[in-house]
């Protein structure tokens, strides 16, 4: 299988985790996702107030620079991690 796969792959097994991860785990796997799937974040950083919204723009911006390829083996890393220790449905 090839990286494509293995993160699609990845992808699906973190929508049919059994119990949900931290909100920290969450946060990265979102911010991999996204640097994988769209790129750097170019995106108007949310208002104060939003708290979700500016932690998930943080979370990508954080990966700023980093290549589609290097993100999406790193989602992988963190999917089959959380996977094996909280177990797929």
């Amino acid at each position: 299988m090839g990286l494509k796969e293995d993160f699609d792959t990845a992808a699906e097994k973190v929508k049919n985790l059994k119990s949900k991860p931290s909100d920290q785990d969450l946060l990265e796997l979102y911010g991999l996702f996204k640097q994988a799937t769209v790129g750097d974040n170019n995106t108007e950083k949310p208002g104060m107030l939003d708290f979700k919204g500016k932690a998930k723009w943080e979370a990508w911006n954080g990966r700023k620079g980093m290549s589609s390829d290097e993100a999406m083996t790193k989602y992988v890393e963190k999917a089959t991690g959380l996977a094996d220790s909280l177990g797929v449905n």
